[in-house]
């Protein structure tokens, strides 16, 4: 059994769910103190992935990094290096794929924030960053850290964007998603619910963290809201 499929798909995952971490965090701290109206539209065009088929997600892709279109193009004469048909294609697609998720769990982490705490450590003469670094973030670290397992678990899932853009060679761009379903198509069941079963068995696990997360953050919501009742 070739493990291949595996191992890009975890590198592929690992390396956009950890490019989405960060760009989640900052498009939902920056947007959210934006106009109303600016706000709404972003907000439609950076969760758009998440209702699209990924096969849209994909041929929008193509447009943008396929070798004769401008970026593409552009790189390709620059760097010599082609942005589709390639391992690295894969991080492109789970990355858009997975955005959305972060960036609403995000958002959804600060907007549950109680800004008493940013504004007394302003009252402090404390530093924006310090507060968001030191306040802000660590009260939000469950719904954000949640975010993080959740855009894993989809990029580590992605089938249809990444077909598209990167295809399936093996040893060179297979996924297990693209695998599983080539063996499919060439009746090779046996083997195509192995690679099922380690899909499962990878998801599993990441439910059960995201679940323990939600608790985590359920129990700490409840002792401070004990301790506050007490004080």
């Amino acid at each position: 059994m070739d493990w291949y499929p595996l191992y890009n798909s975890l590198r592929i995952a690992l390396i956009s769910s950890v490019a989405v971490f960060f760009s989640g965090i900052f498009a939902a701290y920056y947007i959210a103190k934006l106009h109303p109206a600016v706000k709404g539209v972003l907000d439609v065009v950076l969760t758009l992935p998440l209702v699209l088929p990924p096969t849209v997600v994909g041929y929008f892709l193509l447009m943008v990094l396929g070798p004769r279109r401008i970026f593409g193009a552009w790189f390709m004469e620059v760097f010599q290096t082609r942005l589709v048909m390639t391992w690295y294609s894969g991080i492109f697609a789970a990355s858009v794929v997975a955005f959305p998720l972060m960036y609403r769990t995000a958002r959804g982490a600060f907007e549950s924030f109680d800004e008493t705490l940013a504004f007394s450590g302003q009252t402090l003469g404390l530093s924006d960053t310090y507060i968001f670094w030191r306040i802000r973030m660590p009260a939000c670290r469950q719904g954000i850290m949640a975010g993080g397992v959740l855009s894993f678990a989809r990029a580590l899932g992605e089938y249809g964007a990444t077909s598209m853009i990167a295809g399936y060679t093996p040893g060179r761009t297979a996924t297990i998603s693209t695998t599983v379903y080539q063996l499919w198509r060439t009746d090779n069941d046996a083997l195509a619910l192995k690679w099922v079963l380690v899909n499962v068995g990878i998801s599993a696990v990441v439910l059960l963290v995201v679940n323990l997360l939600e608790k985590r953050e359920k129990a700490s919501k409840g002792s401070r809201a004990s301790g506050g009742s007490l004080g």
